[in-house]
């Protein structure tokens, strides 16, 4: 009866305790099903609590980032791993939200990579820069106008771009002036106002009717050459460049390749004077100028360097000039003389004049000029030149292949001293094809002494060339020859040590080297 009475009264009392457990330990969860009923929560590796559901983990990650956030203005680089653990327990452990954010801030705090800062990437054709503030844009765009507007009567605008779907700015330059009337344009340009302008437009007299001194001289426009795009970003620190290197590397001159197309008169030397070159650069620059003296033709296109900055502007200016100047030169086509043949007629005379001008320029060169007044103190009279239309013929090498054997000038032949040789001769096996250099006349052709068997053919432009030490010849006197047409077979005929082809070109009798002549 005892043992029973002991057994009732531990029921009760551990019953008792575990009530008196229960309400004393709020932060354990009753189980309320047989299903996971709390969640482990780790961060980056870090266990940061325990959470009753999976919402206030998403709320305590979010306030534990708005904490991060707090500590700086800027955008913060955090790496951020989040693992979930779902667990089931009669008694589950949970804590409080308040300490789950803060070891989640901490968690985060640690993780931090960088500060990304609030930045603006400005692109310039291929060349781009990431400046600290909009401030640093207008500066670094203000900084290829300012050495040209030294009044300060242009101000930079950005604008969205309306062409692209995302959100981009691009820089122009306007006068202040227009700026501001830009605001309140509805107003400005209204009703009796706008008529008042369009009257007082209409009054104002016509540039040739203005004295010199009634001119406003000075900068007219401005203008960006270049497209210059900007969009916002967030960067490190480390990418960002200052800004007084960038104005640096956007201003200073850099050598850009041109197209220029040669007019009738150029030279190489003309050519490389007008854009600061050597004729070497000019020749290294353009594969196609071959041989001791390369030649140009009209239309001829060639690869000059020109120094330009990377934001380029174009600018114009009313200027008031006093200058001598020559009328274009006047010419007389002679259908019978080559395209190199000229003569003067009547020499030019230069005259003298004040003007007032808009010049267009494009980072200092002039591009375009509009007279708007002249006063003509001395008259001009143009220069008259007679000059040919034909094309003078070219002339190439005779043969396919061979070894330049033996060059123009003097040399010993044959143990003598001072022996010249009038051609050139390209040694090769016996039977190899000769071309006519040039198309032309047959003279002379049959064996011709030390010329051994030979070919003579005068050209249109007077020239003539000679073919010598054939084996055999193909054609007769009196024949006309295409270039490149077969004329005989080379050989060791008359005056020859061995099989070639000795080759002349001969002007107004007179050999000279055919390599300064034939294209190759």
């Amino acid at each position: 009866m005892s043992s029973k009475r002991f057994l009732l009264s531990f029921i009760v009392g551990v019953g008792a305790a575990a009530v008196i457990w229960l309400l004393a330990m709020p932060s354990y969860t009753p189980v309320t099903n047989a299903d996971d009923n709390y969640y482990v929560v780790r961060l980056n590796d870090v266990e940061v609590g325990a959470l009753e559901t999976r919402a206030q983990v998403r709320d305590c990650l979010q306030e534990a980032r708005r904490n991060l956030s707090m500590e700086s203005t800027d955008m913060i680089l955090a790496d951020a791993t989040l693992y979930v653990e779902s667990r089931y327990a009669v008694f589950g452990k949970v804590d409080d939200e308040d300490q789950v954010i803060a070891r989640m801030t901490q968690a985060l705090t640690d993780a931090r990579r960088a500060t990304l800062n609030r930045s603006y990437t400005v692109k310039i054709n291929e060349y781009a820069v990431n400046l600290a503030s909009m401030d640093e844009v207008y500066e670094l765009v203000f900084a290829s106008k300012r050495r040209i507007d030294e009044e300060d009567e242009y101000a930079v605008a950005l604008s969205p771009d309306p062409t692209r779907e995302i959100n981009v700015l691009t820089a122009s330059i306007v006068e202040r002036e227009h700026a501001m009337e830009e605001l309140g344009e509805g107003l400005m340009r209204a009703g009796f106002d706008a008529a008042m302008q369009e009257t007082f437009n209409a009054a104002e007299p016509s540039p040739e009717e203005l004295d010199f001194e009634a001119f406003d001289l000075g900068l007219t426009s401005i203008n960006l050459t270049d497209k210059v795009e900007i969009v916002e970003s967030w960067l490190p620190a480390e990418e960002l460049t200052p800004v007084d290197q960038a104005i640096s590397e956007v201003t200073k001159d850099t050598e850009t390749n041109k197209i220029y197309e040669v007019v009738r008169g150029d030279t190489l030397s003309v050519i490389a004077d007008n854009f600061d070159l050597t004729v070497e650069d000019l020749v290294a620059m353009n594969p196609m100028l071959t041989g001791a003296n390369p030649t140009i033709r009209p239309q001829d296109e060639l690869i000059v360097t020109v120094p330009e900055p990377l934001l380029s502007v174009t600018y114009t200016l009313e200027e008031y000039v006093e200058e001598n100047f020559n009328l274009p030169t006047e010419y007389v086509d002679n259908d019978d003389w080559y395209q190199d043949e000229t003569r003067v007629l009547r020499q030019g005379v230069t005259g003298h004049r004040r003007i007032i001008a808009l010049t267009t320029y494009a980072d200092g060169t002039v591009i375009n000029r509009e007279i708007i007044k002249e006063e003509v103190d001395r008259e001009a009279v143009a220069m008259i030149v007679e000059r040919g239309t034909k094309v003078r013929p070219t002339y190439v090498k005779p043969i396919s292949g061979g070894v330049l054997t033996s060059g123009f000038g003097y040399r010993v032949l044959y143990g003598r001293a001072g022996a010249f040789h009038a051609g050139v001769d390209w040694g090769c096996p016996t039977g190899t094809s000769i071309f006519a250099s040039c198309g032309g006349v047959v003279t002379q052709a049959g064996w011709l002494g030390g010329y051994g068997y030979a070919v003579y053919i005068r050209h249109p432009d007077g020239r003539e060339t000679r073919y010598a030490h054939m084996s055999r010849v193909l054609v007769s006197v009196g024949d006309y020859v295409n270039q490149l047409d077969r004329i005989g077979l080379s050989g060791s005929t008359g005056d020859s040590t061995g099989p070639h082809v000795h080759f002349e070109i001969r002007i107004g009798g007179q050999a000279v080297n055919p390599l300064d002549i034939i294209e190759w």
